[in-house]
C-alpha cells in the first residue's frame, strides 16, 4: 500500500491571474500560513506539485510537543501550541488535534538528571511538566514492564493527526476564498529589477508580489537553480500504524528504542527512538563542511548508506528555466521504500514491552524524507539580502523532523514577515543569512534523532 492515505483536497478549477501571495508547497507550514495571510485580507494561491500534504507532513510520528525543544524554538512552539487548540474551530474541520500529555522514559540516572533539567527549562515557560519514578510510570501504562529508571512528564504536549492536519486547513483557505492547485509545479519565479512579480507554474503564470516557498526536502533545489544558498540535507524515517488497539495510551510515549502515539482511528503510530540511518546523496559531499560541526559532535550516532536516493539526485537536474520541465514535475511524490525488518523489530519489542500491544496488527508501514539544516532549526526567512536574494521571496523550510508540531507557528511567523507585521517571536535564529554572516552553526542534539 504506497504512502499515508490522506484526506482529499479537492483542486480549484482554475489558476488565478494574480493574488497577493503564492505559497510553494502544501504542506503543514505552507498551508498554515496560507490560513493566517488570507485571514489578514490577503489573496492567496498554494500550488503542490504532488497533494496537499503527501510528503513528510503526513508521514511524520503527529507530535505536537514543547518537551525537548531546542531553546531557539521554544517561543515559537509555545506560539505553536497556542494555534493547534484553536485550529478545529477556526476552520471548523478536524486536525486530530488532542492535548494529551507526553511521557519520556530513561533506562539511567544520567538521562534521569537530565529530563530535571528539560522539566527545569519547561516550567519556566509556566509548562508543569514534572519527574516520575518508574512504579509512577508503571501505575501510569499499566502493563507497561520495561526496565526503566524514571520518566518526564508534560500534560501540555499532545498529538494531531498528519493525514488529517494539512488537508483539513487547506480546506479552510478555500472556504476563506484562497485557492489550491494540486499536481501545479512552479517550475520559477519571474521577477523585475530583484523583486518578485510572479511565479511560472507548468499550468500557467501567475501575477504576484510575495512568495513563500515552503517545499520540504525540495527547497534547495528550488532556491539552487535562483541562485540561492541553503545547506540542506534530508534522512529518511520509517513509520508503521496498526489496526485498533484495545487499553492502549491516550497519550505520547517514548520508551527504549521506540516512540508511539493514538491515533483518531484507535491505532497507533510506531517508530524507532534511535537515530535513522542517513543516506548519502551527492549534497552530502557538496556541503560537508557546513554539516562538520554537528558531525563532529554527533559522529558516533550518525549511520551512513548510500541507496537510490543517492542515484536520484545524480540524474537530477540542477538548473532549468520555466519552459522546462522541472525535477518536481518529474517526481510528484516522494515515497521510499519504509525499513520493514526495522520497523518490525520495534514492533516486537513493543509487544514484548507492553501488554496491551501483545497481539498489535501491523496496519500499513511507509517511510519518508526529513529535510535536515546543520545546526537543526528551520529557515523562516526572507531572501533579499543574502547573495541572489529576491525581495518578496520568503522562505519555510529545514524542520529537521520536527516541524509538523512547530508548523502553526511557522506559518504564523510567515505571514508576519511577509505583511510586514510585528513577528510574534524574534525571527533572528530562523534567518536565512546565519549560513553565510559569519555566525556560529551548531545543534543542539543529534540530527537523526528529533
Amino acid at each position: 500500500m504506497p504512502g499515508p492515505q490522506l484526506d482529499p483536497v479537492e483542486s480549484n478549477a482554475n489558476l488565478p491571474e494574480e493574488v497577493d501571495v503564492v505559497v510553494i508547497g502544501g504542506g503543514i507550514a505552507g498551508v498554515c500560513a496560507a490560513l493566517e495571510l488570507i485571514d489578514r485580507g490577503k489573496t492567496v494561491a498554494i500550488c503542490e506539485k504532488g497533494e496537499i500534504g503527501a510528503e513528510q507532513s503526513s508521514r511524520n510520528w503527529g507530535w505536537v510537543r514543547l518537551t525537548h525543544r531546542d531553546p531557539r524554538e521554544m517561543p515559537l512552539m509555545v506560539e505553536s501550541v497556542r494555534l493547534w487548540k484553536a485550529m478545529n474551530d477556526r476552520i471548523g474541520g478536524e486536525t486530530g488535534y488532542r492535548q494529551t500529555g507526553v511521557t519520556y522514559t530513561v533506562t539511567t540516572d544520567a538521562a534521569l538528571a537530565a529530563e530535571q533539567h528539560a522539566m527545569d527549562d519547561l516550567q519556566s515557560y509556566q509548562v508543569p511538566a514534572r519527574l516520575m519514578t518508574r512504579e509512577e510510570v508503571r501505575e501510569a501504562f499499566p502493563g507497561f514492564t520495561l526496565d526503566i529508571t524514571g520518566a518526564l512528564h508534560n500534560p501540555h504536549d499532545g498529538r494531531a493527526e498528519p493525514q488529517k492536519a494539512a488537508p483539513a486547513i487547506a480546506r479552510g483557505v478555500q472556504e476563506r476564498g484562497g485557492t489550491v492547485h494540486q499536481n501545479c509545479a512552479v517550475r520559477t519565479l519571474e521577477t523585475k529589477d530583484g523583486k518578485v512579480t510572479g511565479v511560472v507554474t507548468e499550468l500557467g503564470t501567475i501575477k504576484c508580489s510575495a512568495v513563500l516557498l515552503a517545499g520540504g526536502v525540495w527547497s534547495r533545489l528550488f532556491l539552487g537553480n535562483l541562485g540561492i544558498y541553503l545547506p540542506q540535507l534530508r534522512t529518511k524515517n520509517t513509520v508503521m500504524r496498526t489496526d485498533p488497539v484495545e487499553d492502549g495510551p491516550e497519550e505520547n510515549l517514548k520508551a527504549p528504542g521506540f516512540a508511539l502515539r493514538k491515533r483518531l482511528d484507535g491505532g497507533y503510530n510506531i517508530a524507532s527512538s534511535m537515530p535513522s540511518r542517513y543516506q548519502l546523496t551527492p549534497d552530502s559531499f557538496r556541503l560537508f563542511k557546513a554539516f562538520l560541526p554537528t558531525l563532529k559532535n554527533e559522529w558516533r550516532s550518525v549511520s551512513l548508506g548510500i541507496g537510490p536516493a543517492f542515484f536520484e539526485a545524480l540524474r537530477t537536474p540542477r538548473r532549468w528555466t520555466g519552459k522546462d520541465v522541472s525535477p518536481f514535475e518529474k517526481t510528484r511524490i516522494l515515497d521510499p521504500k519504509p525499513n520493514a525488518p526495522m520497523i518490525d523489530k520495534v514492533l516486537d519489542l513493543v509487544r514484548g514491552g507492553y501488554a496491551p500491544f501483545k497481539s498489535a496488527k501491523v496496519a500499513q508501514r511507509w517511510a519518508g524524507y526529513i529535510d535536515v539544516l546543520p545546526d537543526v532549526i528551520p529557515v523562516i526567512s526572507e531572501t533579499e539580502g543574502v547573495k541572489n536574494g529576491i525581495a518578496g521571496l520568503y522562505v519555510a523550510t529545514g524542520f529537521s523532523g520536527h516541524g509538523f508540531g512547530l508548523g502553526t507557528g511557522a506559518g504564523l511567523l510567515a505571514a508576519d514577515l511577509i505583511t510586514g507585521k510585528t513577528p510574534c517571536v524574534d525571527p533572528t535564529p530562523f534567518r536565512l543569512h546565519r549560513f553565510t554572516d559569519g555566525s556560529k552553526i551548531s545543534a543542539m542534539e543529534n540530527i537523526l534523532k528529533r
